[in-house]
């Protein structure tokens, strides 16, 4: 691998090259890495933002939806000039007024089971920033499968919950086999959500990305991290992989053909 940092590049990740753990050699893995952040709201604003800042070379941002002045509250990679204009245009638009070394692929649309094949190969790492089940069983599914590790996150209310889904390790079916019935889980138009929670969990999401992309520390892998933000408690609870579970278990199917995203997510399920 070249070493290899331009002037501008040294002055920039300084604070990064003069770290044991890190070095020229982890910034040039960074720079040479692939990320994709599925969602570019609450969550994915600041994974947008820090992995663009820590310099990961190429971000893939995917995200269906526009910005409306509802989300500004806590989508800081949006502004209210933004407002009407597709989410993955205006973090485009960020990142490239934030660090010009990144390479930015924007896909406007949302993950399915049609397309997932086209948009995860090629990345060496998933940060999962959706808001809905279908989309978490489909990535933790298809990327179990292609050996792609993920940085999960979800949050609700004044609460949110992280985790690291890596080959080898136990994935999200083992801590939560199916989603929820519909409608069991409101989503936060409906419940509301404390503005900066996003950005506290994003943030740990970042980190663990930039772990994965490093091998460096210990990711939360085999561990659900709860962020309780009215307590400011973090507590921590192990999970393993379960034997019988049908993506990472003993008898793990092959793809996700069979496999229906609604509902349930269950395997099987027709």
């Amino acid at each position: 691998m070249s070493l290899s940092l331009d002037s501008t590049q040294l002055d920039r990740y300084s604070r990064h090259i003069i770290m044991d753990d890190v070095g020229p050699e982890g910034q040039k893995r960074l720079l040479d890495s692939r990320a994709l952040v599925v969602g570019a709201g609450g969550l994915g604003s600041p994974v947008i933002q820090y992995l663009a800042a820590a310099g990961v070379g190429r971000l893939t941002i995917v995200d269906d939806d526009v910005v409306e002045r509802s989300n500004l509250q806590r989508q800081t990679v949006h502004a209210d000039a933004d407002v009407g204009r597709p989410k993955v245009e205006s973090a485009s638009a960020f990142v490239a007024d934030l660090n010009p070394d990144i390479d930015v692929v924007t896909h406007r649309t949302r993950v399915t089971k049609e397309n997932v094949a086209d948009i995860v190969p090629g990345h060496d790492v998933v940060v999962d920033a959706s808001d809905n089940f279908p989309t978490r069983y489909l990535l933790n599914d298809f990327c179990r499968l292609q050996g792609v590790p993920i940085a999960h996150g979800a949050i609700y209310k004044f609460e949110g919950q992280v985790t690291t889904l890596v080959p080898g390790g136990p994935c999200y079916r083992c801590l939560f086999p199916e989603a929820p019935e519909p409608g069991t889980v409101p989503d936060c138009a409906a419940t509301g959500v404390l503005g900066v929670l996003p950005g506290t969990v994003g943030c740990l999401q970042a980190t663990e990305a930039v772990k994965l992309l490093l091998d460096a520390g210990d990711p939360l892998v085999g561990r659900l991290l709860f962020y309780d933000a009215m307590d400011m408690t973090f507590e921590t609870a192990p999970y393993q992989r379960n034997p019988e579970c049908p993506i990472c278990g003993d008898d793990h199917v092959d793809s996700i053909d069979g496999i229906e995203y609604t509902s349930a997510c269950a395997v099987g399920a027709d």
